[in-house]
């Protein structure tokens, strides 16, 4: 995977923006990075697009900018030469894709069938733009289509909102979804810069789905423990489960057999992708602890504590 596509993939969202002024590019840039999606797609369909992109990658460097609707090998190379970091095609063009590739560039061809996927994996491909993804089935079809192409990617656009983005983003074939729907063209206008950082914040959330899973409880030995979850079942109408460290009331009170995490215990935040969480938090500034983390048997990584505590409790995500 690219640097570019991977720094796509820990975000999950993909801005794809038609600019029709550009005056408009740095400020949208901005309110894009300030939602915390330093990310997008310009399309070529506007005579201010390839300025677009260099005054994005001018101003706002940390910006991943990808050239959308890329037709010709000629095109390509204007939107490389503009600083693009990446081209993104309609549909699949031998031509283009091999030109682009020659040129050692991330190109994501625009691919809804098992035919056109085929070919561009023969091409050293693996990640393809799904479009119109509603239009043409939408999870069900990706679903279907990572049969037999398990190590395809996909980054479906079309039709997209925030009520789907969480049924997508739970697909691990989906990299990243793309769209306008946290910045649609009237409030670029309208330079509504607040509002479109505020629906880029929504969009995040609505990705990371973060929840509490459960709170953890140090105790001093195994009875102490098993009176707690006698307690918490008795009080709340829980299922008591044993296990080997700790006992279980239901799936919301870990009572640990012993000091487990932190000095009271441990909280459990899920989250619909550990990938993507952990590249936002360290984004933030929180600091990972890779001695206190699990990983399942593809060697991804399933939970991993947080370096801070708080109020006595240490915190560690888990995928959900």
């Amino acid at each position: 995977m690219s640097e570019a596509m991977n720094r796509i993939a820990q975000i999950g969202i993909l801005p794809v923006i038609r600019i029709d002024r550009l005056e408009d590019a740095a400020a949208l840039a901005e309110a894009l990075c300030a939602g915390d999606i330093p990310a997008i797609e310009i399309t070529m369909r506007t005579e201010c697009a390839l300025d677009a992109i260099r005054r994005i990658k001018t101003q706002c460097p940390q910006m991943t900018v990808g050239a959308g609707t890329v037709t010709s090998p000629e095109l390509a190379d204007r939107a490389l030469e503009a600083g693009a970091d990446f081209l993104v095609s309609p549909g699949l063009n031998p031509e283009t894709v091999e030109h682009a590739l020659s040129r050692g560039a991330a190109i994501v061809p625009g691919c809804v069938t098992a035919t056109e996927i085929e070919a561009g994996m023969g091409m050293g491909l693996d990640t393809f733009k799904f479009f119109p993804a509603e239009q043409m089935g939408g999870l069900q079809t990706i679903k279907l289509l990572s049969g037999p192409f398990q190590k395809a990617r996909f980054i479906p656009t079309g039709g997209l909102n925030y009520s789907l983005l969480p049924q997508y983003l739970a697909l691990p074939q989906v990299m990243a979804c793309g769209g306008s729907f946290m910045a649609p063209g009237e409030l670029i206008r309208a330079g509504a810069w607040d509002r479109i950082t505020e629906l880029c914040k929504k969009a995040v959330k609505l990705s990371l789905g973060f929840a509490l899973a459960h709170v953890g409880i140090n105790h001093t030995d195994s009875e102490q423990a098993q009176s707690s979850a006698e307690w918490f079942c008795r009080a709340f109408l829980m299922e008591k489960d044993e296990h080997k460290g700790a006992v279980f009331a239901g799936s919301m009170v870990e009572c640990l057999r012993g000091k487990g995490k932190g000095t009271l215990g441990h909280i459990a935040v899920s989250t619909a992708s550990m990938y993507r969480a952990m590249a936002y938090l360290q984004n933030k500034g929180f600091q990972l602890r890779q001695d206190a983390a699990g990983v399942d048997e593809m060697g991804r990584t399933k939970w991993i504590y947080l370096a801070d505590e708080v109020g006595g409790f240490a915190v560690h995500i888990q995928q959900r």
